[in-house]
C-alpha cells in the first residue's frame, strides 16, 4: 500500500482514538496535583483558584531487602500525596524530597550498612525542608504541610515546622507536621494485619509482611517477587539481608487496606490542622 495511505490510516486512527478519550488531544493541559508536572502559569492560576495547601511528601532512599527497590519511599509517599490532595480538593504536591538522614557514612550505621543506601546530615536535611517551604509562602501557599514515608526523621520534620511558625507568627501561612502519615503505617496498620491472620514478628518493622504491602499496592514493579520468601529464612540471616518481618505474606490487597488508613488518617489530620489556625 503507497505510503500516502498509511499515513491518512494512521491520522484517522489517531482522530478516533482522540475522540474517543483514548489519546490526550494536542495542547491539552496536564491533570493532576503535581507541582513538577505543571507549568509555572498552572501553578499562579491554581493558586488564585484557592489550591493554597502545598504537601511536601519526603522519602528516602535506603535499603529494603532483596525483594524491594531502593526508591521504595519515594514512590509510595508521591502516589500517597496525590491521593491525599486530591482528597482535600484544595491541595498540591511538591517534588518529594528523597535524600534523607539514614545514618553514619563511616563508619557505616543503620542502612548506610547496604549499598545503594544515601544519607545526609540532619542539619542539611532541615535546610532543605526549611527552604521548599518557605518557597512555597514567597510564592502565595498559605498551608505547608510535611508529611514523611520514613521514621527516622519525624522529629526533625516537626522542629523545622515549629522554627517556620515562629519565623511566621505574624502571616497567615502556617506550616503543618503531619504525624499521622507515618503514625497511620505503624499501630493502626498493624492491627488491621493483626485482624487478618499476621502476627507481629510477620508484619516486622522493615521490609515485612506490612511494608512490602504497602509497596504492592502502590507499585507492584518495585517488588521482586522471585525474592519472597516467606519461610526457610532464619531470623538472622534475615536481618543480615535488611529484613524484618516475612514479606512472601504480603498482598496488594492487604497493602490496599494500609493505603486506605493512611489516605484517611492524614487527610483528617490536615483539615484539622488547618481549621486550628483559623
Amino acid at each position: 500500500m503507497p505510503a500516502r495511505s498509511w499515513t491518512r490510516r494512521w491520522l484517522c486512527v489517531l482522530t478516533v482514538l482522540t475522540v474517543l478519550g483514548i489519546m490526550p488531544a494536542h495542547g491539552q493541559s496536564p491533570a493532576g496535583v503535581h507541582i513538577e508536572d505543571m507549568t509555572w502559569t498552572e501553578v499562579r492560576d491554581a493558586l488564585k483558584s484557592g489550591k493554597t495547601t502545598v504537601i511536601i511528601p519526603v522519602g528516602g532512599t535506603e535499603q529494603s531487602g532483596p525483594h524491594m527497590a531502593l526508591g521504595k519511599h519515594n514512590v509510595r509517599v508521591k502516589l500517597l500525596a496525590e491521593r491525599i490532595a486530591t482528597s482535600l480538593g484544595n491541595a498540591l504536591v511538591a517534588p518529594v524530597v528523597a535524600y534523607v538522614p539514614e545514618g553514619q557514612v563511616f563508619p557505616p550505621t543503620q542502612h548506610m550498612r547496604f549499598a545503594g543506601t544515601v544519607t545526609i546530615p540532619d542539619e542539611a536535611f532541615k535546610a532543605v525542608i526549611d527552604g521548599a517551604a518557605r518557597s512555597f509562602r514567597q510564592h502565595g501557599f498559605t498551608d505547608v504541610v510535611l508529611i514523611g514515608d520514613h521514621g527516622g526523621y519525624q522529629s526533625l520534620l516537626e522542629k523545622v515546622a515549629s522554627r517556620l511558625n515562629r519565623d511566621w507568627a505574624n502571616s497567615t501561612a502556617r506550616a503543618h507536621f503531619i504525624g499521622a502519615y507515618y503514625e497511620a503505617a505503624q499501630g493502626p496498620y498493624s492491627r488491621v494485619l493483626r485482624d487478618h491472620g499476621l502476627n507481629d514478628a510477620q508484619i516486622g518493622t522493615h521490609a515485612g509482611a506490612a511494608d512490602t504491602s504497602l509497596m504492592l499496592a502502590t507499585d507492584p514493579g518495585l517488588v521482586r517477587r522471585d525474592e519472597l520468601k516467606s519461610s526457610g529464612r532464619a531470623a538472622a540471616a534475615a536481618k543480615a539481608l535488611g529484613v524484618s518481618g516475612e514479606p512472601g505474606l504480603s498482598s496488594a490487597a492487604l497493602g490496599q487496606l494500609g493505603v486506605d488508613l493512611i489516605v484517611s488518617r492524614t487527610t483528617s489530620a490536615i483539615r484539622q490542622a488547618v481549621a486550628l489556625r483559623h
